[in-house]
C-alpha cells in the first residue's frame, strides 16, 4: 500500500524566503517530529533517523534522503530510503500577488507492516508541523 498526501500553504512572504526554508535539508528535517536525529552530508544528501512508534521497530530507523531534482527557486524534490519504508517528498513555490504558495506532496511506500498506517494516522500532524516551522522562520509576517 502506498500513501500519498498533498497540501498547500499560503504565505504573504517573498518566494525567495520560503525557497531559503524550504531548500534547507536541516531545516525539512527538523521540522518532522519523528525524526529524531539527522546529519547533513551535503551535496543534497542527508541521514535522518526516524523513530516511529510501531511494533515491527524496536530503535530508530536510518534513512537516506537525497534530493533528485532542484530547480532554485522554485522546487525541491527528495528520495529517502530505509529498510522499513521509502518516502518521496517534493515542494513547488509559486508566487502569487502579495506573497506565495507553497505545494507539497508526499509518497511512502512501507515495507515493513503498519508503517503505512502510520504516515496515514499521522501525515497531516506532521504537514502542520513543517508549516509552523516555516511560518516561524518567516517570522510574524507570513
Amino acid at each position: 500500500m502506498t500513501v500519498r498526501v498533498s497540501r498547500t500553504f499560503e504565505f504573504d512572504a517573498p518566494a525567495e524566503d520560503v525557497w531559503a526554508f524550504i531548500s534547507d535539508a536541516e531545516q525539512r528535517a527538523g521540522a518532522i517530529s519523528v525524526v529524531d536525529t539527522f546529519e547533513v552530508h551535503g551535496e543534497g544528501r542527508a541521514t535522518w533517523h526516524v523513530a516511529l512508534p510501531i511494533p515491527m521497530i524496536r530503535s530508530t530507523i536510518s534513512v537516506e534522503t537525497e534530493e533528485v531534482e532542484r530547480e532554485p527557486p522554485t522546487r525541491v524534490k527528495f528520495v529517502g530510503k530505509s529498510r522499513a519504508f521509502r518516502v518521496t517528498g517534493e515542494h513547488t513555490i509559486t508566487e502569487t500577488d502579495g506573497g506565495c504558495r507553497l505545494a507539497n506532496e508526499f509518497v511512502v511506500d512501507g515495507r515493513l507492516p503498519g508503517v503505512e498506517s502510520f504516515f496515514e494516522r499521522n501525515f497531516d500532524a506532521e504537514l502542520d508541523n513543517l508549516e509552523d516551522a516555516l511560518r516561524a522562520s518567516l517570522g510574524p509576517t507570513a
